[in-house]
């Protein structure tokens, strides 16, 4: 127990100042780092940051749905996120004669205010190192296999008891630094929550795919909605007899604006990094799996690009299946490229060459070379089962048929489920897909690892695009009133279906061998670095390491500033509304703005309307609509993007490329009170 604290104190101690726009910080340890905050710049106390006994900025925090992050902006329950954050929910509420993503919508008074079914959003309640109580029992020498059964029984007691202290909270313990820190999260969870307004797509996505990633951005990414709550201000299903759910803080807008060296803090939920890892875990993402995934997701881009650009009705129903795929598409392409550009592998192996130099004689001799084994073992596997996520479950009435059939076994009803399938679903897309991804699949995967069944279709047709036509016209699952006419007593026909018996071959292979193999190969990987991460520190102990992001309430904070992508170009750190008008184009959908803002820019007086501004923040996804604040605390904007060059700041962070890019909250006003015509909202803010 003696050597657990001692790492536990090198684990949190800010023994070495870093860059300080790199990093992502546990709040409830912030004042850990508020000196150097401070001296960044920010005026607020630690206690102002996080605190448990007073209301402080972490109360004005959501985690958004399961992904993304949310702002409270006022004492009833309003919120700001992303535009991209709320898409799915927006894209669900439209139709053609209701073209939400189109027009945007805004709610004029609280009762056209819109419910989403399945929402939520989480508010952090505390979070608290439970390393002591998660190891207690574990005495060293014993095996892993016992280590993770304490571990599982302690975490288990501790979400068990802190749970009984409310209905609607989500506990969860989290491993840091690869398990040698444990820390308790408590949120509380909101389950009502409602549309509020929504630009249009036009102004929500302006750039589209074209400027995804990219700088300047000109993209009104924001989204607004409310929470709602009972009676006692506590979470509930959604009723009509909720009300405004009344927040502990909410955040003061600042109309000051940015200026280059202006202090920013992004408080949010990232979601996953490893800036820890080997160079031969680094150079299979750089060199492997991102150029595999990324030539496959352009070609089922392709695909629904084609269709989309046919018809309204298709562009409806794929555009935010076409965003999702899209945006990893292109992050795996800067991410890919910065690792290039950094010769991070070539460093990786540098500092692992110092390391072996270093641990030779102690507990961590060998440690890089069996990592760098057993990464040699898990690839081949890693890869056929990247190469089965992006192309058999790209195939749309292979998951609709296994979901339809799980719910036939559970006895669950079936109408809600496929109305939204078959609402969103365009046949054609799906068949494209079909033949191309498993063309793909057949080419580049190895034998091994081909599901006996898919090899056996492919000879008996002669080529997977008759099989296609066979299986699509036989499938009842492309017919929605044969699927809603289904019962129990239909499963043994379910069961023999194509589109059953094909999902059902891939998903033997990949879950009871493939994974399987995976998931004892990742132990012994996690095991691994669980020593490596102690060594890197007992190396290194004049640096702070921070620990990765888990979608956990993290602080990340830097300043206003540009930069220079290449030999003779340099970035300046505000866009603005003239950017805008210089991209209109009426010609192409993603550069094609309302007309009313064409008119408003008409009128003068506008042109240097802020949009949006870069800063040095360390974020990843799942900082998609976390708030962005000036030295005072006040909100200034609202992230939802990194640039292209800085997207490998997951794996590792260049001071000079690395971006956050937010939307300023000048140009979320401006949309509201010209474009919205809902400036009523702003009588519930609170400004400076």
């Amino acid at each position: 127990m003696k050597k657990t604290l001692i790492l536990l104190a090198l684990l949190i101690l800010p023994l070495h100042e870093l860059v300080a726009d790199e990093g992502m910080w546990l709040p409830s340890l912030i004042s850990q780092r508020i000196e150097d905050m401070q001296k960044n710049g920010f005026r607020l106390t630690a206690e102002d940051v996080y605190s448990i006994n007073q209301a402080s900025l972490k109360d004005a925090v959501v985690l958004f749905g399961s992904g993304c992050t949310g702002e409270i902006v006022s004492d009833e329950g309003l919120l700001l996120t992303n535009h991209h954050c709320g898409y799915g929910y927006i894209q669900k509420h439209s139709s053609v004669e209701h073209d939400y993503l189109k027009d945007g919508f805004w709610a004029m008074s609280r009762n056209e205010e819109l419910p989403n079914p399945g929402l939520t959003v989480s508010i952090l309640q505390r979070m608290e190192d439970v390393t002591e109580a998660v190891l207690k029992g574990y005495k060293p020498g014993m095996s892993e296999e016992k280590r993770e059964e304490i571990v599982k029984k302690n975490s288990e007691a501790l979400i068990e008891e802190v749970g009984k202290e409310g209905q609607s909270l989500r506990v969860r313990v989290e491993p840091l630094y690869y398990g040698n820190q444990y820390f308790l999260f408590v949120f509380k969870v909101y389950r009502d929550v409602r549309l509020v307004g929504a630009p249009p797509s036009s102004i929500g996505k302006f750039g589209g795919d074209t400027d995804n990633w990219m700088w300047p951005r000109h993209t009104g990414d924001f989204s607004i909605f409310r929470i709602y709550a009972g009676k006692d201000n506590e979470p509930a299903d959604y009723s009509e007899d909720n009300v405004p759910y009344q927040s502990k803080k909410s955040f003061r807008i600042s109309r000051s604006g940015v200026k280059p060296g202006d202090f920013t803090f992004v408080y949010g939920c990232p979601g996953s990094t490893k800036e820890y890892v080997t160079s031969e875990d680094v150079s299979y993402v750089g060199y492997v799996s991102d150029p595999q995934k990324i030539a496959l997701r352009t070609k089922r881009l392709d695909i629904q690009k084609k269709y989309m650009s046919q018809s309204q009705a298709v562009r409806i129903q794929y555009s935010s299946k076409y965003a999702s795929v899209s945006n990893a598409w292109k992050k795996w392409q800067g991410e890919s490229k910065g690792i290039i550009r950094m010769n991070t592998v070539e460093s990786k192996k540098a500092y692992e060459a110092r390391f072996r130099e270093w641990a030779k004689g102690t507990r961590y001799d060998g440690l890089v070379d069996r990592l760098n084994s057993l990464y040699a073992i898990r690839n081949p596997y890693f890869l056929a089962n990247e190469y089965y996520t992006e192309t058999v479950r790209a195939i749309e009435i292979l998951q609709f048929a296994a979901a339809t059939k799980e719910r036939l076994t559970n006895g669950k009803p079936l109408t809600e489920a496929t109305e939204a399938f078959f609402k969103d679903y365009y046949q054609p897309i799906d068949e494209d897909t079909f033949t191309a991804m498993l063309g793909e699949f057949d080419e580049q995967v190895p034998e091994e690892f081909k599901p006996a069944y898919f090899k056996e279709q492919i000879s008996a047709y002669g080529s997977i695009e008759a099989w296609k036509d066979d299986l699509f016209r036989k499938s009842i699952f492309t017919d929605k009133a044969k699927v809603l006419g289904l019962t129990s007593a239909d499963l043994d026909a379910v069961s023999s279906d194509p589109a059953i018996k094909l999902g059902e071959a891939f998903n033997d292979l990949f879950s009871k061998d493939v994974r399987s193999k995976l998931t004892d190969i990742n132990r012994q990987i996690n095991l691994a670095y669980r020593d490596y991460m102690k060594g890197q520190m007992e190396f290194e102990p004049e640096k702070t390491f921070y620990p990765d992001a888990n979608l956990t309430l993290r602080i990340a904070y830097g300043h206003v500033q540009g930069y220079s992508p290449a030999d003779g170009v340099e970035y300046f750190p505000v866009s603005t509304l003239k950017g805008i008008i210089e991209k209109d184009d009426p010609e192409i959908f993603d550069y094609n703005i309302p007309q009313a803002l064409r008119d408003i820019y008409a009128e003068g007086g506008h042109e240097a309307q802020p949009v949006c501004f870069l800063a040095t923040n360390h974020t990843s996804g799942g900082n998609s609509g976390s708030p962005v604040i000036n030295a005072d605390g006040d909100l200034i904007g609202i992230n939802f993007d990194r640039v292209w060059e800085g997207t490998m700041s997951d794996i590792v962070f260049d001071p000079a490329f690395c971006r956050n890019i937010s939307l300023d909250i000048r140009y979320l006003l401006f949309i509201i009170e010209h474009i919205g015509h809902a400036s009523y909202l702003f009588d519930e803010m609170d400004f400076n």
